[in-house]
This record gives C-alpha cells, structure tokens and sequence, in this order.
C-alpha cells in the first residue's frame, strides 16, 4: 500500500456516495506532489501551485454545533511514518485560521471518517 493507494480508494469510496450524498461530487484532488521533470514543475509553478497546499478539498460549507460556519475541509493524506513538512505545517495553520477544518489522515479510513463527521453523514 502507499499514500497514493489509500487516496484512490478514498476517491473510490466517494465516487461510491455521491448519488446518495451529492456533496461529494465536488471533492477533488490538488496535485502539489510527486516526482516531475524539472520543466514541469516549472511549468506548474509558474501556473500558481504551492508548496504545502494540502491533497484534497472538500469546498462545502458546514455548521459546527457551536454555530461556527466552516468554509470546507482540506485533507492531507500520509503514508507510514511521513509527517507534515514545514511548508504543509504552515498551510494547515493559515486555513485553521481562515476557519477551514483541516485533518492529516495516515489510511483511507481515517480519512473516510473525517469526511462522514464533517458531512454529518449516517453510516448506518
């Protein structure tokens, strides 16, 4: 298994859903990572991507049961013993305080739970 696995099969699970919770439609991935030759990644530089931006947004609104409104959820999705760099630190930093709700999720199932609990999804 590898992080990219665990992301697949979280995008499978939603894909899954969507008919019955159609806010997962609009999930969707931000390719920051991986490997690509030197003027790809100059490419999407110059087209504005971002060190530290995390690897999934959920942009749907939710209320808190303390009345507080979250913009969405960003997810960033770990493998094995990887943490957060410095630059995914200070993201998941600036969008807390932006009021987004922000979670590291190390296995698809993490982070499944993470997406029902802000979706108030019933699993039942």
């Amino acid at each position: 298994m590898s992080e990219h696995d665990e992301q697949v099969k979280l995008f499978n699970w939603a894909r899954s859903l969507e008919d019955r919770h159609p806010q997962l439609k609009w999930m969707f991935s931000i390719a920051n990572g991986g490997h690509r030759h030197i003027s790809v990644a100059r490419k999407l530089k110059a087209e504005g991507v971002k060190k530290g931006v995390h690897d999934i947004l959920l942009p749907v609104i939710r209320e808190t049961y303390e009345g507080k409104m979250l913009p969405g959820l960003f997810i960033e999705m770990k493998f094995g013993k990887n943490t957060l760099t410095k630059e995914q630190k200070e993201f998941k930093e600036a969008m807390d305080a932006e009021g987004y709700q922000t979670a590291t999720c190390l296995t698809f199932q993490i982070a499944r739970d993470v997406i029902i609990d802000y979706l108030g999804i019933e699993t039942n």
